[in-house]
């Protein structure tokens, strides 16, 4: 289990507040399927992902992407009991999805980069760090159904 402490929760929150969930859902989705394009095939349905600018346009992916932000945005509400918030999900993405459990880091690797780009200088190592504990907590809870 992931312990937050009051400066990871401050530093987390401080700038989630600032997050556009729907632009920055869209681009973390998209860049996953961008640059690791074997997880395109969990979005067949989604149509065009021929190309980057065909992923990065797809209002089926930045709907999906403002989903997954929004799920973490009502996570973070309970940020110290992630496995039970992110059990229903995990269960879904194991028995129904099949994803890979792998698939939830590379999730969350590129979501740091994304907010580091729109942050700036206030993406410093501190809040990094704080964001990192989140998302390997995240990554965790939605592996923990796996068998």
């Amino acid at each position: 289990m992931v312990h937050f402490t009051a400066e990871d929760k401050a530093a987390i929150t401080s700038l989630w507040r600032k997050v556009n969930v729907e632009e920055t859902g869209g681009e973390t989705l998209g860049r996953l399927l961008v640059v690791y394009p074997w997880t395109q095939r969990f979005f067949d349905n989604f149509g065009n992902l021929s190309s980057a600018s065909a992923i990065m346009g797809n209002p089926k992916v930045k709907a999906h992407g403002k989903k997954v932000l929004t799920s973490l945005g009502q996570a973070l509400k309970k940020i110290d009991d992630l496995k039970s918030i992110f059990a229903q999900l995990s269960e879904l993405h194991c028995d129904k999805l099949h994803v890979d459990p792998e698939n939830f880091k590379l999730l969350g690797n590129i979501l740091l980069i994304v907010l580091a780009k729109h942050a700036g200088e206030e993406f410093t190592p501190e809040v990094q760090a704080s964001w990192q504990k989140l998302m390997a907590g995240v990554a965790n809870a939605l592996a923990y159904k796996y068998h």
